[in-house]
């Protein structure tokens, strides 16, 4: 699902349940998420956006569906070609509602209950994604990383998202511009996983209000990545085949860095734009 991210979005509903949130900057340097959904399903979501150019390289592996609301033509092509059932509120799709309490465009949510029930044949659980540890004591990072109690990302201009390792809850918190994030039920957005994967971050031909160049990642190739689990944090590459093709993680000496079990917020950083501070 495409999520906004603005101070109008938020507290957004259904985040907390998501089993994998990516955080992209998208034109005007904000970010927004394309959250997925897979072992739970949350009564609402939302507020629900439209597709960007980097989506497809993001779903394209989970062959299920992307539901948002709307987009411009070449970038609903890419999203086509991307092979996944695209559930468009623009197109009238069922399942996506305009909510009271919030202005357009900031009102759209969604059932995914409605949304499972209309899945094309075929549409079936994704494979593994990122290869995880049997247990958390296992995860690379818990193993051969160093400590770290903050991750403070520098996403953009306009998005700083802070993660504070809790031992209480074995859990990353986030924080949005200094104050700790929520959902709309009041839970604290949380991650048993973080990782942060630098990428090229190019305009595309696609334009956004007054002439902004709207940008994509470059998500095929290999990069440098970081990931956070348990208190600690290790440095590993990523490594994408493919549109099509799962990312993937490893460490200097080749194996691959398996997550803990539980939710991950991958957070995409703009090589030469972005950071990453841990301490």
């Amino acid at each position: 699902m495409k999520i906004e991210n603005t101070s109008s979005a938020r507290p957004q509903s259904g985040l907390e349940q998501a089993d994998v949130v990516w955080e992209t900057i998208v034109e005007f340097e904000v970010s927004r998420f394309v959250a997925v959904f897979h072992s739970q399903a949350p009564e609402e979501v939302g507020p629900i956006r439209s597709v960007r150019p980097m989506d497809p390289l993001i779903v394209a592996p989970l062959g299920g569906l992307l539901a948002f609301s709307g987009g411009q033509p070449g970038i609903l092509d890419l999203v086509t070609a991307s092979g996944v059932q695209m559930v468009s509120h623009d197109a009238g799709a069922p399942g996506l509602y305009r909510v009271r309490g919030r202005s357009a465009p900031h009102n759209v949510y969604g059932s995914l209950r409605e949304w499972w029930g209309i899945a094309e044949a075929g549409r079936t659980a994704p494979g593994e994604q990122f290869a995880f540890a049997r247990s958390a004591d296992r995860a690379a990072a818990v193993v051969a990383g160093a400590p770290a109690g903050t991750l403070d990302f520098r996403l953009s201009g306009q998005s700083n998202p802070v993660w504070s390792w809790d031992a209480g809850s074995g859990t990353w918190l986030r924080s949005e511009g200094g104050s700790p994030a929520t959902g709309a039920s009041g839970a604290r957005l949380s991650a048993v996983n973080v990782v942060s994967i630098t990428a090229g971050h190019p305009a595309t031909g696609f334009g956004a209000q007054g002439g902004a160049a709207v940008p994509t990642y470059e998500l095929v190739g290999s990069g440098d990545a970081v990931v956070a689990t348990g208190g600690k944090v290790v440095a590993a590459r990523w490594q994408k085949d493919a549109q099509d093709q799962p990312m993937r993680l490893f460490l200097a000496d080749g194996s691959e860095a398996t997550l803990a079990p539980g939710n991950t917020w991958v957070e995409l950083v703009p090589a030469g734009s972005g950071s990453l501070t841990t301490s």
